[in-house]
């Protein structure tokens, strides 16, 4: 099957890495796979295109960037990318924007019996009931939905309309192989101010008042009474991280039991998770797979994960938000080890199970093949 993985978002936002990761597992079982995204603005870096050069993978055709429909600026783009669909005769284009929804939709046309579209929904609340998403996700706007979950995809269906195989779940997806368990660093856990007795909760997350860093924090607070061996490692950043974090933890006389990793890259990201005990997630950002719950997973960190969006079928769980109860999981993570790797150990093989690339790449390639035998 000839396939062409497109979107029109030139940044590494949530929904990119899922789209190179199919690229990659949908190659290995023989499908002829291209990859379009725009070119990265000058003084820009980690944007998407360096990430796709990292796994070997360079775009055949690169859209122009932007958000939004213009019809002055962007009907050229429209004929340009027709242009480009009629010299390379595709089986399926797979859309992961808004925009690049619109674009292929407008450039095919009448040619969709032909090529046919899929988009994906990447985030873990349902698809708004509005007239503009009805007019692009419905059988006429595209051939396929891919959504997060089960739950979902019975709502897309109710939404939408048409064949109910036309909506198929690809959940989030992690690279098992490169996130598998490692020793932890003694370097690293010094450098960070934790020492090995101490207990670790990781958050990941972009500094954002939303991400209900608060509520984390309020928790740990009551936790330390009885487990004053609690830590609590972050990772991220963001430009409220001074209203986020840091003054809250002043506040709450915390700093004795907060250490800020910052924002990492590459081989210290995955040093740093392999320091945790547990990672904390409740709620998803602009990603609604929640990568950074699946690569814990993948690395044998359980996840303290709340009921929002994506996370329960992800985790298997969710817990309330209250300060109480995340306050009395943080002290079980100090006080019961055992159980707490053997948490560990099932979430890795839950995300070998269900989440790896190979996987992915299997649902996908159910869903071209459901559409593309569709009229």
């Amino acid at each position: 099957m000839r396939i062409l993985q497109l979107t029109s978002d030139w940044k590494w936002t949530g929904p990119a890495e899922p789209m190179l990761h199919a690229v990659t597992g949908l190659r290995a079982r023989g499908h002829e796979v291209d990859v379009a995204f725009p070119a990265t603005p000058p003084s820009h870096s980690g944007a998407l295109a360096e990430r796709a050069r990292e796994r070997g993978i360079s775009p055949v055709y690169q859209p122009a960037a932007g958000q939004g429909y213009l019809p002055i600026r962007d009907g050229g783009e429209v004929r340009r990318l027709r242009a480009f669909l009629r010299e390379r005769p595709y089986d399926l284009v797979h859309v992961t924007h808004a925009r690049a929804h619109l674009l292929a939709r407008l450039a095919l046309g009448a040619r969709r019996e032909r090529t046919k579209l899929v988009a994906s929904w990447t985030h873990g609340d349902p698809i708004p009931r509005r007239p503009w998403n009805r007019w692009f996700y419905r059988p006429s706007g595209c051939d396929g939905v891919a959504v997060l979950t089960e739950r979902l995809a019975a709502e897309t269906r109710a939404f939408l309309g048409g064949r109910p195989e036309r909506v198929a779940v690809i959940p989030g997806v992690v690279d098992t192989e490169r996130f598998a368990p490692r020793p932890r660093r003694p370097e690293l856990q010094e450098s960070l101010g934790l020492k090995p007795d101490h207990r670790v909760i990781g958050l990941v997350a972009r500094l954002q008042p939303h991400r209900r860093v608060d509520r984390i924090l309020e928790a740990l607070a009551r936790a330390l009474r009885d487990a004053p061996n609690l830590r609590l490692l972050v990772v991220g950043r963001g430009t409220r991280a001074r209203e986020v974090l840091d003054e809250p933890v002043r506040r709450l006389r915390l700093e004795h039991a907060v250490s800020r990793a910052g924002y990492l890259r590459g081989e210290e990201y995955l040093d740093a998770l392999a320091l945790m005990d547990a990672l904390v997630y409740l709620v998803p950002g602009s990603d609604g797979s929640c990568r950074a719950a699946l690569e814990a997973m993948a690395m044998g960190v359980p996840v303290i994960a709340s009921r929002r969006g994506a996370l329960p079928d992800l985790v298997g769980e969710g817990c309330d938000e209250s300060a109480d109860v995340l306050a009395a999981a943080f002290a079980s993570v100090a006080g019961d080890a055992p159980r707490w790797l053997a948490r560990g150990a099932s979430a890795g093989r839950r995300a070998r199970d269900l989440f790896a690339i190979p996987r992915c790449a299997e649902r996908c390639e159910a869903l071209y093949r459901a559409v593309t035998a569709l009229r």
